[in-house]
């Protein structure tokens, strides 16, 4: 499975790597520009999306994505849990919405939609 990582800090980058199976391909991106081309380019079966980056935050970020491909798996994985986030993340069709305190809830997340 191929999963692209998109966050600002590498030391959450890296974290959320050791929470996947070691068997994935992973990519890395540190802002939504990258995670853009690095979609075109590696077409990941799963994308994981903070949502408070510069320059172009994960909402638009998500938004480009979903327009290159309508059925794009995309996970938003932030340290806030505004209901407004979660109520755009609902909007863009988000696979699902984790808490950067609960990353072992991406596995499970990719299991039960993946099966779908």
């Amino acid at each position: 499975m191929k999963i692209l990582i998109v966050d600002d800090s590498a030391d959450m980058r890296r974290c959320i790597k050791e929470f996947l199976p070691a068997s994935d391909e992973k990519f890395e991106c540190s802002n939504g520009y990258e995670a853009v081309r690095a979609f075109v380019t590696h077409h990941p079966d799963w994308v994981l999306m903070d949502i408070e980056m510069q320059p172009l935050d994960g909402f638009s970020t998500a938004k480009q994505i979903r327009e290159l491909d309508p059925s794009a798996r995309i996970i938003f994985v932030t340290s806030h849990s505004r209901p407004r986030f979660r109520e755009l993340a609902a909007e863009l069709k988000a696979d699902g919405f984790v808490i950067k305190d609960n990353l072992d809830q991406i596995n499970q997340i990719v299991r039960e939609r993946s099966s779908l």
